[in-house]
């Protein structure tokens, strides 16, 4: 059984040729990502005894699905099979000043018609020890914002570390309830919390003066923005929030802080992103990368420095999943970030 599981849905990706437009010509690249499933993929990546629990159609696209996430290890023997039909998610790559683009066409996916009860939660958690969630998942339906609330709270019962990426989704909320209702409650089931620049705010509604759309970060404010979650959420242990300066689709600055509640506040080594290949996925790639670190080392700055090396090296490939190794991750904290030919 996996230790490390990972709860949300696989979506089938259609992404534009290069940096084309939308039909621009007939032809889409056909991959599987969505962010619980990119966590369970690096985490198995970085070693670790990873499982990923789902619901897909018991069809050819569901099998394709289970296929590629077996392909890099992931355990999915708790993949429910149900539903008629795999999420899809269309994706537009930007560059220069036009802006990536996400179409997302999950409604009735397998997962999203999954209610409490569906799962059993008992025997999934048995011989685990940690639980990644996201606010992607709840943000479908309410029985899908149900199934999250009842998926953490026979995690935490378990005795499981729950980690929670409060991911804010905009185009998702439909169904009448807002991210912060739900969110709110949610986390406070959370041990260890990621976010990115505007999760904190849309999320949980947690309101501190930082403008997301200048592309320039006062770090100041996110050591405050921290201390008000920790403030607000006693259960939790660590926040960690991803400092993205947005200068172009292909030039960011990449950094991160977090706030332990017995460490205080940290803040990463800054990276200059220069030739972006691939941001999707980055988040996720940060957050299955701080997992692995708060598990492999006992120095919190360390762990944060692997996460944000990690993220880092996401950008330079294409599709969901971050393939990359320890050590490659390693090398970039030791300061090797020359992309010198290996030979």
């Amino acid at each position: 059984m996996a230790e490390y599981l990972s709860f949300g849905e696989i979506m089938l990706r259609l992404k534009t040729p290069g940096h084309e437009r939308f039909f621009q010509s007939p032809s889409f690249e056909a991959t599987f990502g969505g962010g619980e499933a990119n966590v369970a993929v690096a985490l198995s990546n970085y070693g670790l005894s990873a499982g990923f629990v789902s619901a897909l159609p018991d069809n050819d696209v569901g099998n394709s699905a289970i296929g590629e996430l077996k392909r890099f290890g992931v355990d999915t023997s708790h993949v429910r099979r149900s539903g008629e039909r795999v999420g899809i998610y269309f994706l537009e790559s930007g560059a220069n000043q036009r802006p990536s683009k996400v179409i997302y066409d999950r409604s009735h996916s397998a997962i999203s018609e999954c209610r409490p009860g569906d799962f059993d939660w008992a025997s999934i958690f048995d011989g685990a020890k940690w639980l990644h969630i996201t606010g992607i998942t709840p943000a479908l339906t309410q029985d899908s914002a149900d199934l999250s609330m009842e998926c953490v709270q026979a995690a935490k019962r378990a005795g499981l570390t729950v980690s929670c990426d409060f991911n804010f989704r905009g185009k998702l909320w439909k169904y009448g309830k807002s991210a912060p209702e739900v969110m709110s409650e949610l986390v406070k089931h959370v041990d260890v919390g990621i976010a990115n620049e505007e999760d904190c705010q849309k999320s949980l509604g947690i309101s501190v003066d930082i403008d997301v759309e200048t592309g320039e970060l006062d770090t100041r404010k996110y050591e405050a923005l921290s201390e008000k979650v920790l403030e607000l959420y006693p259960d939790m242990s660590t926040i960690a929030i991803t400092l993205r300066e947005s200068h172009s689709a292909d030039r960011n600055g990449w950094a991160a802080c977090l706030r332990d509640r017995e460490l205080g506040f940290k803040l990463s080594r800054h990276y200059e992103l220069t030739d972006i290949v691939d941001r999707v996925g980055g988040g996720d790639s940060f957050a299955s990368a701080l997992i692995y670190g708060l598990n492999a080392y006992t120095d919190k700055q360390k762990s944060l420095e692997f996460a944000v090396a990690a993220s880092c090296l996401k950008h330079s490939i294409l599709g969901d999943f971050n393939r990359v190794t320890v050590s490659e991750v390693e090398k970039l904290m030791s300061g090797d970030g020359s992309g010198r030919v290996q030979r």
